[in-house]
């Protein structure tokens, strides 16, 4: 059924506009409900800092390094924290103990933003934003008391976002793009046009099915989706994809809803030696990418001598700041440092465009690929992987001026995460949703990848059907409930168990079956709610602020006895022979997460602990999923969705271990009736 284009926009901007202001207000509440102390226990805030020096890095943006303040007692290290390096931070003075929580809220919105670029255990660093005004100025003279850094929502995804539907949702019909006729139903798809059954593959170990998911995507003329199952070799097929369209002259745009999916592409691209840039800022990106980063290779260029004077004096009057007590002498050094940055981002755009002019392929993350960098870029194909995990807002910053597109995910695994509830369901057509002009049956959860098989069905679709990671007996079950009993088993992994890894491990009864069931039903093991069960962030840290904790959690649930029999599990592993470092245990609940966590950490160092979600695109080769659930009234909560059993169930290649109660989780007798 063909969709209206602006009746989708405004439906977008309204699920995106309620979204943020979800997450917004989640941040609010936690700045606002939470001493500076307790946020920093639960991992949301870095206190203590005094900058220490000031350089200039891509896009002239101001990076400052940070060091904790030793009279503190920290012993010059920074506490424990929940910060990760690409983090949207605010860096703003820092409190006094007994400040007033609307003192705090003040002193935090006169704070700069900026990105965490590097944090180690002695100092961390940060990507300012272009705010050059007194804020700036005042935190980075020296003349503040500490300051701190408190973790943001990330308004640069949603601002592209709706700078993309608010354009779609403005464009006359006149001006949309075949792609775009085709994407919302307004054209039929195009016949494909095969090419030669013979093709020069580059990677001649490719089966069947890969084969003819690359020979679909090429002769489709404007879309193309490629079903990739758990461990059936999708970002392989796609790499041959690329390498393909490349032989044909073809100029590609590859991206990826995270940043991860996109450099997993460029590790396996880079020994192909093809021209090639990654788009991303460096603190993002894995370190075996950076080489290829346009950061790197603007620094490295040929004409990059040309900034690079600027660049230095630009740093030298940032360090000459510190040094002068004059206000008069630093309002005339920034204003001078505000000039030569106008000069040096004009230069680095030149670089930067030699550089795509000589890149056939360009990889983003999908909201980077909106980037000014990109502006007047033409390519002839974008690929999106993990699209299944993409909003399909995100998938429309790279798509808006594209001429065919090719779409690589799973379905049948879990959706990007949303927080707004009204984002989840199901919108109902009210008399305001009418006005707004909001369309039925569209949330934030419907992906494009998905609407467009519900649109088109088998025919813009190749499945790959062979899987190279688990035992035939762990694929058995998703194959058969998920997808159409079409998985096949490569011969190398078919059965392999964990008796069978080349490093000597005992056969037992744990390592020679690939699947184990411990029933719980009874009673004897019943689930706690959160309140019952809360945690800190920081353990080290005692004190009875359960705001603060809950800050982390949530409501949640855990269960104490299936703790203690994962912690027995993994002994008769361990026992055994097999490596920890080859165990995995996941939950779908972070309260169990963490009453692992202080359970067996410190016994099993070795082992990783993970939430469900958070392992979707993983493999181990033995996982234990501890489910949790077991009450009287066999309420399943979000273990109810079978997609998340899914990406649970295929994580592991020799050894699934599932720990839960048949009585209430009914549909796990399913999974070993045989």
């Amino acid at each position: 059924m063909a969709i209206d284009i602006p009746t989708f926009a405004s439906t977008q901007l309204h699920l995106l506009e309620h979204e943020l202001a979800i997450e917004l207000q989640e941040i609010s509440n936690e700045v606002s409900n939470n001493t500076p102390k307790s946020l920093s226990r639960a991992g949301l805030a870095i206190m203590n800092l005094t900058p220490v020096s000031q350089r200039t890095g891509l896009g002239g943006k101001t990076i400052v390094e940070m060091i904790p303040d030793t009279a503190t007692g920290n012993e010059g290290e920074i506490p424990a924290n929940g910060m990760r390096v690409g983090d949207i931070v605010a860096l703003a003075e820092q409190p006094v103990g007994n400040a007033r929580k609307s003192e705090v809220r003040d002193l935090e919105q006169k704070g700069v933003k900026g990105i965490l670029v590097k944090i180690t255990k002695t100092r961390l660093a940060l990507a300012l934003e272009d705010d050059r005004g007194d804020n700036t100025e005042a935190l980075l003279s020296g003349q503040q008391r500490r300051l701190w850094i408190i973790k943001l929502a990330d308004e640069v995804t949603h601002k592209r976002m709706k700078i993309v539907m608010e354009r779609l949702g403005r464009m006359p019909e006149r001006d949309y793009s075949n792609l775009m006729r085709v994407l919302f139903g307004l054209d039929s798809l195009s016949p494909v046009h095969y090419l030669d059954d013979d093709l020069d593959w580059i990677d001649e170990r490719l089966n069947n099915s890969q084969k003819e998911a690359v020979r679909f995507a090429l002769g489709s003329p404007t879309a193309a989706l490629i079903h990739g199952p758990p461990g059936t070799g999708k970002t392989h097929t796609l790499i041959e994809l690329i390498l393909q369209m490349l032989k044909r002259q073809k100029r590609v745009l590859v991206c990826g809803p995270s940043n991860i999916s996109v450099d997993n592409i460029v590790e396996r691209l880079v020994p192909h030696k093809i021209p090639l840039v990654r788009l991303g800022h460096p603190a993002r990106l894995l370190p075996s990418v950076l080489n290829n980063s346009l950061d790197v290779l603007t620094q490295s260029s040929e004409a990059a001598e040309i900034v690079r004077d600027v660049r230095k004096e630009i740093d030298c009057k940032q360090a000459s700041i510190r040094k002068t007590k004059s206000g008069k002498e630093r309002r005339q050094i920034y204003a001078d440092i505000k000039e030569l940055r106008k000069e040096y981002i004009q230069r680095e755009k030149k670089i930067v465009k030699n550089l795509f002019r000589g890149c056939k392929v360009v990889l983003a993350t999908l909201h980077g690929a909106g980037s000014y960098n990109m502006r007047d870029e033409l390519f002839d194909a974008v690929i999106i992987d993990e699209a299944s995990q993409a909003l399909e807002a995100q998938c429309w910053v790279p798509l808006i001026g594209a001429q065919k597109v090719i779409l690589a995910g799973d379905h049948l695994q879990l959706p990007p995460t949303i927080k707004s509830l009204n984002s989840k369901s199901k919108m109902r057509g009210t008399t305001t949703d009418r006005q707004l002009g909001i369309m039925k049956g569209i949330s934030l959860e419907t992906t494009l990848f998905s609407r467009l098989l519900e649109l088109y069905g088998s025919q813009i679709k190749r499945m790959l059907t062979t899987q190279y990671r688990m035992n035939e007996k762990i694929m058995r079950f998703p194959s058969d409930e998920l997808y159409e009993s079409k998985l096949v088993a490569a011969t190398a992994v078919k059965g392999h168990t964990l008796a069978s890894l080349p490093y000597g491990v005992r056969e037992t009864e744990d390592t020679i079956e690939p699947l184990i069931y411990f029933d719980t039903q009874g009673g004897d093991f019943p689930e706690k709610n959160e309140e019952e069960n809360t945690f800190e962030y920081n353990s080290k840290n005692q004190n009875n602020d359960k705001r603060s904790k809950r800050v982390l959690t949530g409501e949640s649930k855990s269960n104490e006895m299936e703790a203690a029999l994962v912690k027995f599990h993994i002994q008769n592993l361990v026992d055994a022979g097999v490596k920890p470092e080859d165990i995995t245990v996941i939950t779908p609940y972070n309260a169990q997460l963490s009453l692992m966590t202080r359970t067996f950490k410190e016994t099993f160092p070795g082992i990783e602990l993970g939430s469900v979600d958070g392992f979707q695109g993983r493999e181990k080769e033995a996982i234990i999923l501890s489910l949790v659930r077991s009450n009287p009234k066999r309420e399943l909560g979000f273990l109810s969705d079978k997609r998340r059993l899914n990406v649970a169930m295929t994580r592991p290649r020799r050894s699934l271990t599932v720990i839960g109660d048949s009585e209430t989780l009914r549909y796990v007798e399913t999974i070993f009736s045989s």
